[in-house]
């Protein structure tokens, strides 16, 4: 027998050293770093070990019939958008998120429906005792549901009692943190044991044709912890994002080898657990404030879905030597790259002042559609100018100052007409990409010196506005003032 080879290896990223260190090279971690045992007590000499010949095997051509892969309708709707249509038999999908932002709940709703709905559900906890997760269901209406429950951390418990009778449909693992193994000899919830855990699982699945659903937990950074190899063994990662102090849910999928990795679901949390949202426009304009000076409507998508949603700008005069800038929802680099443009070729200088952004509605916003709605509220916040309450913005800003189009304009149009908005203000290259009658007024830019213009003449008509803010030129250099006039 060989001996056991012995590692410190770190909790957080699964970094492994041959000496313990205080702080992790992989992921900047202190005291993140534990000694395991990685061979386990099972290993073997190499010559001990039966030689075994290999296998022939068929090799496939590239042309050839591919079916879809069979799907399970989880009975959600919103769930079904982000897994790609439902779940794939013999899939294994890793879901994570905050402590408290609904994972229990929206994986309780799920196994509930698919149980009423004739399927085998179980849903095994490792966190909670069969009496909590009793109460969740009745507290959710769902206490009738037939669904198999259990509180168990043993993976061979587990594995041995799913292979009795009718394979099991779906199974949800929560979570896999709290899983063990035997052929490990390390601490539940250490690197080691968290991947020999989702191993033994993820076979299961694999064999049963069992969809296996594991819950994950995150890092104080949103990142799911654990080994990042136990994201690539699954099929699919799923994100359960919100703020705690609000009712939005958002469902994203980070990774998923059955369908889109754009797509979002939306939830709202209320007192009978999670609601699908399917406007979510409408949920992130419904307490919008018309009229306020800084506020713009952009008209995002976010996979095949137009999403509009409200993003609010303050711009402050600042007394620090350095101005600060706070970002909520959106990239603080793309932030900075369009006050960059905005003091460099349209004369508004912003380096005096601090820049507060944020997305409404708990929203996260990638794609660089949302620069000319970002630039509009930044410019109607500097110069105390009202924004039209019935205009969408939508345009991706270069930079040498032009607007460049964007994909899906026309999607875009529509989810703003349908919502009652009136006017668009979107790329001036854009208007060959429209079909048909849009439904709305159309105001074309083709740079953003033009938008800039027209909302500081804005400011300038508004009665009781302050004359010192009115004016973007009086904010620039005599060289602004000269490229702002060409």
């Amino acid at each position: 027998m060989a001996k056991s080879a012995l590692s410190f290896v770190c909790q957080n990223c699964g970094a492994a050293y041959n000496r313990w260190q205080g702080k992790c090279d992989g992921c900047g971690e202190w005291n993140t770093l534990a000694e395991e045992d990685i061979t386990g007590a099972t290993t073997m000499p190499v010559s001990v070990r039966s030689r075994r010949k290999g296998r022939l095997f068929t090799l496939e051509t590239l042309t050839g019939k591919t079916q879809d892969a069979p799907r399970l309708s989880s009975g959600m709707a919103e769930l079904d958008r982000v897994t790609g249509g439902g779940f794939v038999r013999g899939s294994v999908l890793l879901v994570g998120g905050d402590p408290g932002i609904g994972k229990s709940t929206l994986l309780t709703q799920a196994t509930s429906l698919l149980a009423r709905s004739g399927h085998r559900a179980v849903y095994i906890s490792g966190e909670e005792a069969v009496a909590q997760v009793r109460l969740r269901a009745e507290r959710l209406g769902l206490a009738d549901a037939p669904v198999q429950l259990a509180a168990e951390t043993s993976v061979e418990d587990i594995v041995a009692t799913l292979s009795e009778g009718t394979v099991p449909r779906l199974v949800v693992i929560d979570s896999i943190q709290t899983m063990w193994t035997d052929t490990v000899e390390s601490a539940p919830g250490t690197v080691t044991q968290v991947r020999a855990s989702a191993q033994a699982l993820i076979r299961f699945a694999k064999k049963s044709g069992a969809a296996l659903i594991l819950v994950g937990h995150v890092t104080k950074d949103g990142q799911i912890a654990g080994p990042r190899v136990v994201e690539h063994m699954v099929d699919a990662v799923l994100s359960f994002e919100g703020e705690g102090s609000q009712q939005f849910r958002i469902l994203r999928a980070v990774k998923n080898r059955f369908g889109p990795t754009d797509e979002i679901g939306v939830f709202e949390m209320t007192g009978l657990g999670l609601r699908e949202v399917s406007n979510p426009s409408e949920l992130f304009l419904s307490e919008r404030d018309l009229g306020s000076p800084g506020t713009a409507v952009f008209a995002g998508i976010e996979g095949t879905r137009p999403v509009l949603v409200e993003l609010q700008a303050l711009v402050a005069p600042t007394s620090l030597g350095t101005p600060r800038r706070a970002v909520v929802g959106w990239d603080s680099s793309r932030l900075s790259m369009v006050l960059a443009v905005l003091e460099a070729h349209c004369g508004v200088k912003l380096s005096g002042h601090d820049v507060y952004f944020n997305v409404a509605g708990g929203l996260r916003i990638n794609e660089p559609a949302a620069d000319l709605a970002a630039a509009a509220a930044l410019v109607s916040s500097l110069t105390n100018a009202q924004l039209p309450t019935d205009a969408v913005y939508f345009g991706e800003i270069s930079l040498s100052g032009a607007v460049r189009p964007v994909a899906q304009t026309t999607a875009r149009l529509k989810e703003a007409a349908k919502l009652g908005f009136g006017r668009a203000v979107l790329p001036e290259s854009a208007r060959g990409d429209i079909g048909g009658d849009a439904g709305l007024s159309l105001d074309a830019v083709a740079g953003l010196t033009t938008l800039v213009a027209d909302i500081a003449a804005r400011g300038q008509a508004r009665p009781g506005s302050p004359g010192k803010r009115t004016d973007p030129e009086k904010n620039a250099t005599p060289g602004q003032n000269r490229r702002q006039g060409g």
